[in-house]
């Protein structure tokens, strides 16, 4: 964002708080004051709903806590004694990725990324394992994305957060990193220098103890590192000095598990808070210092200009750091695509990009629609911020207004191995779906249950008219979600889904799960698969087309199998498929799966279910469940409950090994609750189940 500094200096600070935009007057970002003295919606009063962490640094504020809100010291967690550590620690490793030849023209590799700094609840409500709603932010756009930051924080709950599991699981499988954060809020909002103090204390052996509890958490929790904000005035050069020490503990502390550190642009080398909107001689300490890199990247101030970012680019390089590796902060809070952002500065037409740029609370796409929102809504307004308009994904950007991210920044891919299967499931949905049947009625959100979605929304190669393409939540095959597309097709469209390098044999093949809705005309379909990349930017991949058969409508779910072996040994470089109508008559078809491997295979079964701890509220029964991870390969656990008329209903699912299910009622007169927890494979091939019975 371009914000001349005025004459008369302005306050601009970054705010956690995780809520609606700020109620203060001026320009300040982030928390309502309730929101900021820790003020905020009830929480749940079921005593075992577990929530994602947060701590102060050591000391805490005077008086009580507000309803909802457990004051925590840092210093004094411990894992062994974390009763909620089996609900928040992630168990999905960080994707390797791959950049593929870029969708457009103007996308560059290797140049500007992203960061984003979402909040995705109430710093003391934000819950470990997802909730009874679809009504969340469930981000997609992965590919685009370099690192998010888990955000939040206040001084009437805490100041320290690790995020939940859920958010990492799904980050992690498609290869970004995710932070937590700490914040040391201004004086205004409740900070206290105390509290900075505290960070950086140092032992009697002159360590920082803090800085290895920031790395057990992160590795204990299984997350990437830290994003450090230090807001709070009143300061001074002693205790940037402490601050800038404790930053290069915290990275040598780290480098072994892969512990990565943002600075944010406030605190500078005098311990005031400057907000330089620059890489600068007053901050660069904490970036970089005579003994090499302290901090991985740092996130430059909204007060930017294109002439402090050009010089802090020079700067970053003069010290033998990426320009790229600067975050120019871009404000969408409040106003999202519609920002006033001089995006010539960041992204140049005909040049190199100027630097990396960072997206404060992208979650906008959620917040600025009006109540009775639908998840459908969410996502096209989600696919129009990063993505554009219409098939911008495949088109050049252009001067003046938004600047859509794919327009600019190239995409990366995940895809590398086998086998490799989607639902299409973005992690939230109006009811759960399993093999096409309704098995649970409730809505949901649960990040880690998001399948690898394509990248690019949406690349379409026709003659014709372009389809309307979107995630649709009427109907799926497994999990909440799937694709429709819906037009006229008056000549063939392809429509590209997923680049890719996955190994292809003689035994290969491509599952397609499929359907047509009620009032679609007939439509034939074929895989498109390519196994050379595309040409060049913004050309299509050399794809072949291979038939999966024609759909009428009144055929229900299918899922057809196209041998790849023909092919030939190789890489398979790009996945999509083409559609062909007849007559021009309108088509509505629904993808629900897709799958690419060497032949079946099924997961051993969990072990141990059991029931480690209950509550009842009103009649129904909460509990905590624990197990046994399955041997070899799992992409996450489901559980059902086992009802008297021999049915099952979908109660939830993770990828680690314990989940809270809520508000459990009595079925008729039956004795006991029976539950079973199933091993899903990566091509959602399910085990035996572990069962455990709960009486009534």
């Amino acid at each position: 964002m371009n914000r001349q500094p005025s004459p008369v200096p302005r306050r601009r600070v970054l705010l956690a708080g995780a809520g609606a935009a700020a109620a203060l007057a001026g320009p300040s970002l982030g928390a309502s004051p309730a929101q900021a003295d820790g003020r905020h919606r009830p929480r749940a009063a079921d005593s075992l709903q577990p929530y994602a962490s947060y701590w102060f640094p050591d000391s805490l504020p005077p008086g009580t806590p507000g309803d909802g809100i457990t004051w925590r010291s840092l210093a004094a967690w411990q894992p062994e004694t974390d009763r909620d550590l089996a609900f928040n620690r992630s168990t999905v490793p960080l994707a390797r990725r791959f950049t593929p030849v870029p969708a457009n023209t103007t996308a560059r590799a290797g140049q500007a990324r992203i960061s984003a700094l979402a909040a995705f609840d109430h710093t003391a409500g934000n819950p470990s394992q997802g909730s009874a709603t679809a009504d969340t932010y469930a981000p997609t756009h992965w590919a685009l994305l370099d690192e998010l930051v888990f955000w939040g924080g206040s001084a009437g709950e805490g100041l320290i957060l690790a995020p939940n599991a859920p958010l990492v699981d799904a980050a992690h499988r498609n290869g970004v990193p995710v932070l937590g954060t700490v914040f040391l809020p201004p004086v205004a909002y409740g900070g206290q220098l105390r509290w900075t103090r505290d960070l950086v204390r140092r032992d009697a052996a002159g360590r920082f103890p803090l800085a290895a509890k920031l790395v057990q958490v992160a590795t204990v929790y299984g997350f990437d590192g830290w994003f450090i904000n230090a807001e709070t005035g009143g300061g001074d050069a002693a205790l940037a000095a402490e601050m800038q020490a404790f930053l290069r503990a915290l990275r040598a502390a780290g480098a072994g598990q892969g512990v990565r550190i943002t600075w944010y642009d406030a605190m500078n080398r005098t311990g005031q808070v400057g907000w330089q909107g620059a890489l600068d001689d007053l901050n660069r300490s904490f970036f970089q210092d005579a003994s090499g890199p302290v901090a991985d990247s740092l996130f430059v101030d909204f007060r930017w200009s294109a002439r402090s970012l050009a010089d802090s680019g020079r700067l970053a390089e003069q010290l033998g750091r990426s320009r790229y590796e600067l975050w120019a902060g871009v404000d969408v809070e409040s106003a999202g695509w519609d920002t006033d952002t001089d995006w010539d500065a960041i992204l140049p037409e005909g040049r190199d990009q100027v630097a990396s740029f960072g997206f404060y609370r992208p979650e906008w796409t959620l917040q600025h629609l009006p109540a009775g929102r639908t998840p459908g809504q969410f996502h096209a307004a989600d696919d129009r911020f990063w993505a554009g308009e219409g098939a911008a994904a495949a088109r050049p950007g252009g001067a003046g207004g938004w600047r859509a991210p794919a327009t600019a920044v190239a995409d990366r891919s995940t895809l590398t191995a086998l086998p490799f299967a989607t639902g299409f499931n973005t992690g939230h949905g109006l009811r759960w779906y399993e093999a096409g049947e309704v098995t649970s009625e409730a809505p949901w959100s649960h990040l880690g249950l998001q399948d690898r979605l394509p990248p690019r929304r949406w690349v379409v190669h026709t003659e014709g008219q372009h389809p309307d393409i979107s995630w649709n939540f009427d109907d799926a095959w497994r999990g909440g979600s799937s694709l429709l597309v819906h037009g006229a097709f008056d000549a063939p469209a392809t429509v590209e889904l997923f680049p890719a390098r996955l190994p292809a044999g003689a035994a290969t093949v491509l599952d397609l799960t499929h359907r047509l809705d009620p009032a679609s005309g007939p439509v034939t379909v074929e895989v498109a698969v390519a196994t050379r990349p595309a040409p060049a930017p913004g050309r299509p991949a050399p794809y072949v087309h291979l038939p999966a058969g024609t759909l009428r409508p009144g055929d229900g779910w299918r899922t057809d199998t196209v041998r790849l072996g023909p092919l030939g040994s190789g890489t398979l470089h790009a996945l999509g498929v083409r559609l062909t109508g007849r007559g021009g008559a309108a088509v509505a078809w629904r993808l629900g799966a897709l799958a690419v491997h060497d032949g079946p295979a099924s997961p051993a079964a969990p072990g141990g279910l059991r029931v480690t701890d209950t509550t009842a509220v009103d009649g129904a029964v909460s509990v905590r469940l624990a197990w046994r991870r399955a041997d070899g390969p799992v992409r996450h656990y489901e559980l059902h409950r086992r009802l008297p008329d021999g049915s099952r209903r979908f109660l939830g699912g993770t990828c680690g090994t314990a989940l809270y299910v809520p508000g459990l009622r009595r079925a008729g007169t039956e004795p006991a609750v029976e539950i079973e927890v199933h091993a899903v494979h990566e091509l959602f091939t399910t085990s035996e189940p572990a069962r455990v019975q709960l009486p009534w």
